[in-house]
């Protein structure tokens, strides 16, 4: 670094070096996330065309050497000279940057891509790429080389790294070979550039056919299909789906319906001031006419997640923008609306709902769609454009006041339950904080306000203590004696608690075995959950080996990970594992006999085969646990409560959709999904698993 500073210092980086200098502006990172967005923005280029009426059906194929191919039957890139630059279409759309078809042309009403970059951008940070086109009956092909195009001396199958010659003087459009008549389309195989990624960048399948199967959701009749070979056995996904958003939400949603899935639509138009480029050549300032059409579904659920996905021309918006903004604006207006004309039945009294108490339970999926969106950067996270928040607003306020004036008797129905659970929502948050405030209030000589069933431990230490939620109160008894009381506290509680996969908030709040539970815990619930006031560090479930204590456990699991889920994804759920079996060994002479817990039936009868192998003797009968009530205090400590010598299975969520589906599968309402899935499942079984 030196003190002097002129204009040879500057560097001026041309065509699409920038690109290759700063790919992090383009693509947003070099890992894999940067690496799925290139893949997506040439995937995007081919799902604009299927959205234009061109094409349904894009193929996918992620190769076994690291390339990854798009293939469409769309309208295909141009390949006539593009009359500015002298280049073929082609090559025009690799190479420049900010140039393409979606610049207000006529050739799309409304697209994705925007920035006219895409492409290229992709072009320039491939190792190689390769295009071939097919129309007007002939199929035209190009190659290019960190962007540049020219000419690779394949010997048998394309590779990256096979000798390559640039094109000096002019580029050439390669014609290799014939289309049918009427035949066109564009595929695309490139190799992201090694000396640009991330090494441990790679094309993730799970994600991209979760984006895949998004995108054919929000294209109906189009039809993806992903070939992952990169296995030993190639895998083949396709995705197709005729319903559109409403099936979308249908998927999004794990809990049972308050409502339908309700579709709201409507369009409206604003007025922008946009440069428009005149024959001349020059921008000129003009005031144009844009339509929004605006396309909404969403239904309410039991539970009080929240899953509201937004798409402006089908590229998501994870970060919202002004459509998102005019579809809560919305909501809010028309229920808290509804919420005061039906006050006295609601019995709200001065209450004010607000935005949390509507949104609990929503499975909400938002699109627009209009020509030339303002996005916030590249990677179109955030929707800019002022005048679609109103438009949004009003279709949804329009759309959902007339649903709630509609005489069907379904719908009057529907919209009496969301009120209903809207007002629960609000009168639960309203005693959440009423009762964290009295707890700030109470003071050391105040009485506790905790069930009297509770047998609590004397340490204050949160880290340290440790919740036993026992199975009734035969196993309460040996427990008591069996714990260490310093840090163990035992809570009983009577047979199966309610299914809360099934029941409303307020069936669940007023269950006893339920309320004590969350009451002891005191950390609140759903929305209101806080981690960091739990008042013990571990939870153990702790219930009868058998069916009905399986039974048990997976309602009390139920109940954790719909209303408690941080104490799940923190690892502070466990599951007690008791023995089945006691088997005392005969020692010989006056040493004393060995007792040996044994865990499951095979590994019994593998104890005493080793038994019988070495000569020993054992009493009979071996004493089988029915329950917990069973065992000696002794027994239950060593075996299941003394910290040196139990066996806890942690519980945990890997993945909150995959679990909240199966949750919804064993415990919800639908008993058609359930019984199929007993049925095809049977094979499984084994017999001698069943307590019988």
């Amino acid at each position: 670094m030196t003190a002097e500073y002129s204009a040879h210092h500057l560097q001026v980086l041309e065509g699409l070096e920038a690109v290759r200098k700063r790919p992090g502006m383009y693509i947003g990172s070099t890992d894999s996330r940067g690496l799925m967005h290139c893949l997506w923005e040439i995937i995007d280029n081919s799902v604009d065309e299927a959205l234009g009426g061109f094409g349904s059906r894009i193929d996918i194929v992620l190769h076994d050497d690291g390339s990854v191919e798009v293939r469409d039957r769309a309208r295909g890139i141009p390949v006539d000279v593009e009359p500015r630059t002298g280049l073929s279409g082609v090559e025009v759309v690799f190479t420049k940057l900010h140039a393409g078809g979606k610049f207000g042309g006529g050739s799309y009403a409304a697209s994705g891509g925007l920035h006219g970059v895409g492409a290229s951008v992709v072009n320039a940070l491939s190792e190689r790429l390769d295009v071939e086109v097919d129309r007007g009956g002939k199929t035209w092909a190009m190659s290019f080389r960190h962007g540049e195009p020219g000419v690779f001396a394949d010997k048998g199958e394309p590779r990256p790294d096979s000798d390559f010659t640039p094109f000096r003087d002019k580029s050439v459009l390669r014609v290799v070979g014939k289309a049918a008549k009427g035949v066109t389309g564009t595929r695309i195989r490139y190799w992201a550039d090694s000396q640009i990624f991330t090494k441990d960048a790679a094309f993730h399948a799970e994600e991209l056919e979760q984006r895949a199967r998004q995108t054919a959701f929000l294209v109906p009749g189009l039809e993806i299909v992903i070939r992952d070979q990169r296995e030993t056995e190639p895998r083949e996904s396709v995705y197709r789906f005729d319903g559109g958003i409403s099936e979308f939400a249908e998927f999004l949603a794990a809990d049972s319906g308050v409502t339908d899935t309700w579709r709201l639509t409507g369009t409206g138009t604003f007025a922008e001031t946009v440069p428009v480029l005149q024959p001349g050549g020059a921008m000129v300032p003009t005031e144009v006419q844009r339509e929004c059409v605006v396309d909404v579904a969403l239904r309410w659920g039991i539970g009080y997640d929240t899953t509201v996905r937004s798409f402006v021309n089908i590229i998501a918006t994870p970060k919202g923008g002004t459509h998102q903004a005019g579809f809560e604006q919305g909501l809010m207006k028309v229920l808290r609306s509804q919420v005061e004309q039906n006050a006295r039945r609601l019995k709200v009294g001065n209450d004010k709902i607000e935005k949390d108490d509507i949104l609990a339970g929503l499975t909400a999926v938002l699109t627009v769609r209009l020509p030339e969106p303002q996005f916030e950067g590249q990677t179109k996270e955030v929707l800019g454009t002022p005048a679609v928040r109103q438009i949004v607003t009003s279709v949804v306020t329009k759309e959902l006041t007339a649903r709630f004036a509609s005489s069907r008797r379904d719908d009057k129905a529907q919209t009496a339950q969301l009120l209903d659970k809207i007002v629960s929502e609000m009168k639960a948050r309203i005693s959440a904080r009423t009762h964290k405030e009295t707890q700030r209030r109470k003071n050391a000589l105040e009485s506790s306000s905790l069930p009297a069933k509770l047998v609590d431990c004397r340490s204050n230490d949160v880290s340290d203590s440790e919740l036993f939620i026992v199975e009734g109160d035969s196993a309460l008894g040996t427990a008591k004696l069996a714990r260490n009381s310093e840090y163990q506290a035992l809570l009983p509680i009577r047979g199966k608690i309610l299914n809360v996969q099934k029941a409303s908030v307020s069936d669940m709040l007023s269950n006893a075995e339920c309320a004590s539970i969350i009451q002891v815990i005191g950390a609140g619930s759903g929305r209101s959950f806080e981690l960091d006031v739990a008042r013990y560090g571990k939870v153990i479930l702790m219930s009868d080996a058998d069916v009905d204590g399986a039974h048990i456990r997976t309602l009390l699991l139920t109940l954790f990970f719909r209303y408690m889920r941080p104490l799940i994804e923190a690892g502070r759920v466990f599951a007690a594992v008791p023995p089945l079996h006691r088997v005392v060994v005969i020692n010989p002479g006056s040493k004393p006999n060995e007792t040996i817990y044994t865990y499951s039936e095979p590994e019994l009868h593998q104890l005493l085969a080793r038994l019988t192998k070495s000569g020993k003797r054992w009493q009979e009968p071996v004493q089988r646990y029915k329950g917990l009530g069973e065992m000696d205090a002794d027994q239950l400590a060593v075996t299941t409560m003394d910290r040196a010598g139990r066996t806890l299975r942690r519980v945990q969520v890997t993945d909150a959709e995959a679990a909240s589906t199966v949750f919804e599968l064993l415990m919800g309402n639908e008993v058609a999904p359930r019984r199929e899935f007993i049925v095809t499942s049977s094979d499984r079984l084994a017999r001698d698993r069943i307590d019988a």
